[in-house]
């Protein structure tokens, strides 16, 4: 991790998000709306629905909100439809980027990530063309400071894959993405707080930019967070603030 501090990118892009709370709050809607349409509208029995309520209470949206989308993928309500899709594609020195979105337009969705990606000094791959970069799992992040031993044993115990030290001293870990709540319980009911609890698609390998390249990436990676259709970005870029 030589070279940036992973700490310190992991709180820039919790900032931006944070900074966009209207932006935040349509992509939650949107999820959950999806998980319920294909998983059903009970959490106890939809993983995904679960996560994807957990991370609403987080960010405050109103339970009526929760609710309405819930009923709007039963089809409870009358609302979108909307289709899962992902983009890959590489952004400044070759770093790679997916990008998932959930749309009722395909062809305006690939028209306004393709422009992102080629204003920003990006360009869009082929299916499977960056990929293979990157690792689906759960993964959970403690900040500088947190008991390694402890963050193990529990995080081993309740079926976790891998824990990371980093060397800016937060602690990482990895599982699949099947044992994601149960992991999360076993960390929580050891009383330990994560910054980061998700299911996510973790780089196998990272991209360190610095200088103007880390401000070209940063501005691509804005310009597809910004597009209304776009719920994830994922980059193996690692921006050096320094």
């Amino acid at each position: 991790m030589a070279g940036h501090s992973k700490w310190a990118n992991i709180q820039h892009r919790k900032g931006r998000q944070d900074a966009k709370r209207g932006k935040v709050f349509t992509k939650l809607i949107k999820e959950i709306t999806v998980a319920a349409k294909m998983g059903g509208g009970d959490p106890n029995s939809n993983p995904r629905l679960r996560l994807a309520i957990e991370k609403a209470k987080a960010q405050s949206l109103p339970r009526d909100n929760m609710d309405n989308a819930i009923k709007r993928g039963t089809g409870q309500l009358d609302g979108v439809t909307y289709e899962e899709i992902r983009y890959e594609g590489y952004g400044i020195g070759g770093a790679a980027v997916m990008v998932d979105c959930l749309t009722d337009n395909k062809t305006r969705t690939v028209a306004d990530v393709r422009h992102a990606f080629s204003k920003h000094g990006g360009n869009m791959g082929a299916e499977g063309s960056v990929a293979f970069q990157f690792k689906h799992c759960g993964q959970f992040i403690f900040a500088p400071g947190a008991s390694e031993d402890k963050v193990m044993d529990a995080a081993l115990e309740a079926g976790a894959e891998d824990v990371l030290a980093n060397e800016d001293g937060s602690i990482e870990v990895i599982c699949a993405p099947v044992d994601f709540h149960a992991v999360k319980a076993g960390l929580e009911q050891a009383g330990l707080k994560t910054e980061i609890a998700d299911i996510t698609l973790k780089p196998l390998n990272e991209t360190t930019l610095a200088g103007e390249d880390a401000a070209k990436m940063q501005r691509l990676l804005d310009a597809l967070d910004a597009l209304d259709d776009v719920q994830e970005v994922y980059t193996t870029a690692a921006i050096d603030e320094a």
